[in-house]
């Protein structure tokens, strides 16, 4: 078995994978590293998302972390990724684990490590790990571990209620009074996933839909894309109502419908907050944002003249900055983004409720607050898409585009390029189409941003030409 964590923990297909057996030595991997950096002692934080087996999996983890000698926060229920980021935090644990697959498909399930400061494990811990996963495989490392009932009896595991700590802290962070106050009619879709019940709970009067119990997601991925939330849209047209949150199978990333109940991207959401916090907050820092997400953050930083840091896709690149650097905001493309003054982590139930924030301060909907901010700094329009791709023609492209030197793409000169994660061509104009081949699934990624939609789709098309797709 070869264990790889890509943008945000290992993932794999539940009894191919992800199984019982291969989870327990990427859990004695992960307690190897824990003890061999001194952290044992401060103990682990343990949750789980709604996913098929998520339960059995956590308390698996938790049987061997026990066995391991570490003392375990283990959730009582399903619980959102940021809430055991926070309990992380606030215990000053010496990590956490959480079972999730995140926005993967319902037949996936994923391992994801938090780091002491409760954010996602950086990449130079998580290529450890990896490292210990295959000595232990080759050397024959003994799995040790405690039957579950012994660790609770013994003290060793304690359960807790990971959710309550994490409420109280949002309740901190934002101006909740305010929002019920605006009485700003929404509607939430958690997509059947860990975020469940959290927003209406701080917010009464929210209409939440698919918040049972469904493992299977009712046949879409949990993430919070314009063609997973055709219902939520339906609703708030139907209803009349200003606004629809999304979040993603595990709470860390956010989607929205605006008061037209159009889809309402990531890039918007960063545009709309990154401001929210800058005027009406009066909150300063630098920004950092992924080499895929819109050009609208690089605008709003220089008319605010704020430091802007890009880096590669994941928001484990951001947690990394935001641990040196005093960054005010950070987010990606996929609807990943965190704020200053909570956790270096992306959390998509405090950034659903940021938007509520700005909207009862300034009595706006979305749209009219991206619109004001885009009548200042130019109108954007953006697209991603996935077309899969067998490893031999993803290898062949890579080659080609990092021996080819584009000049002109769709008859637009190339006026620089950026090849800190895939291929990005920039144009005069400030519009770009990004070329990504996945590193980790037989994909390639095409995005482009451009100051309409025919010339985004015109890039795309170009994209798929230049990939031979």
């Amino acid at each position: 078995m070869q264990i790889r964590f890509g943008t945000d923990g290992w993932r794999g297909v539940i009894a191919r994978e992800f199984t019982f057996a291969n989870l327990s030595i990427v859990a004695q991997a992960t307690m190897d590293y824990f003890i061999a950096q001194g952290l044992a002692d401060a103990g682990l934080v343990i949750g789980y998302d709604r996913r098929f087996l998520s339960r059995r999996f956590a308390e698996r983890v938790a049987e061997v972390a026990a066995g391991n000698g570490l003392r375990v926060r283990l959730s009582d229920n399903f619980t959102p990724t940021p809430a055991v980021s926070w309990a992380v935090h606030e215990a000053g644990a010496g990590g956490g684990i959480m079972i999730t697959a995140s926005h993967n498909l319902p037949e996936y399930n994923g391992f994801k490590i938090k780091e002491n400061f409760g954010g996602s494990a950086r990449p130079s811990t998580t290529k450890v790990v990896e490292e210990i996963v295959a000595a232990n495989i080759a050397s024959g490392r003994e799995i040790r571990e405690m039957p579950l009932a012994e660790a609770i009896r013994g003290g060793r595991v304690q359960l807790f209620d990971a959710g309550e700590p994490y409420r109280r802290q949002l309740s901190r962070y934002v101006d909740l009074e305010r929002i019920r106050a605006a009485k700003i009619p929404l509607a939430v879709d958690p997509m059947y996933g860990a975020g469940t019940g959290f927003i209406p709970k701080l917010i009464p009067g929210a209409i939440e839909l698919h918040n049972e119990e469904n493992p299977g997601f009712g046949g879409i991925p949990p993430e919070p894309t314009s063609e997973h939330l055709l219902e939520l849209s339906t609703m708030v047209r139907e209803k009349n109502l200003q606004v629809g949150l999304a979040l993603d199978g595990d709470a860390d990333r956010i989607g929205a419908v605006d008061e037209n109940g159009e889809f309402f991207s990531a890039h918007m959401i960063f545009t709309v907050i990154l401001r929210h916090l800058l005027e009406q907050r009066g909150l300063r820092g630098a920004v950092a944002k992924t080499v895929s997400a819109t050009r609208m953050v690089d605008l709003l930083c220089e008319k605010y003249g704020l430091e802007l840091f890009e880096t590669p896709i994941g928001f484990k690149h951001i947690c990394e900055l935001m641990l040196d650097h005093d960054i005010l905001m950070g987010g990606e493309e996929s609807g990943g983004l965190g704020v200053k003054g909570h956790i270096p982590e992306r959390d998509g139930i405090l950034l659903g409720l940021l938007l509520l924030e700005a909207m009862a301060v300034t009595g706006k909907g979305l749209r009219q607050l991206l619109n004001d901010t885009m009548d200042e700094i130019g109108h954007f329009y953006y697209r991603r898409i996935d077309l899969p791709i067998d490893r031999e023609a993803k290898e062949r492209l890579i080659t080609t585009l990092r021996a080819a030197g584009l000049r002109t793409i769709a008859s637009r000169p190339v006026a620089r390029e950026n090849f800190r994660d895939g291929f990005k061509y920039i144009f005069a104009d400030g519009s770009w189409l990004l070329i990504r081949p996945s590193g980790t699934e037989p994909v390639l990624r095409l995005y482009s941003e451009a100051g309409t939609p025919d010339v985004v789709e015109e890039l795309l098309r170009a994209g798929r030409e230049i990939a031979g797709l």
